[in-house]
């Protein structure tokens, strides 16, 4: 999905995408990596992922912690914090409103208010 003639409008969304997948379950990165592929955003480059997590770290959204792996090194795991759920519930509002006004520009059917 992520191709250079979209990458700006998919910044802004990937946060939220992000919020939904790490209120599921907790994650590491690379396997919110493969979470993403799995819903088509397989050209999102993990030099994208990496530090938009730090971001919503800093910002609160999300803790991590360390976790020995059976594969190798350890691990940094993600979880949600009580203001990425808050986050991740204005963004799905927010989504499924710009969704609605788009759809409506698309089938060119204005709003009757």
């Amino acid at each position: 999905m992520a191709r250079d003639d979209n990458s700006q409008m998919l910044k802004g969304i990937l946060q939220g995408c992000l919020l939904i997948l790490l209120a599921r379950k907790e994650q590491y990165g690379y396997a919110i990596s493969e979470s993403l592929n799995l819903f088509g955003f397989e050209n999102v480059p993990k030099g994208t992922i990496y530090p938009l997590l730090m971001t919503m770290e800093k910002k609160g959204l999300l803790t991590s912690h360390m976790r020995p792996s059976p594969d190798g090194p350890s691990r940094k795991y993600y979880t949600i914090t009580a203001d990425g759920e808050k986050a991740r519930q204005t963004f799905i509002l927010q989504w499924h409103d710009l969704k609605s006004h788009v759809d409506q520009i698309i089938a060119n059917q204005p709003r009757r208010d």
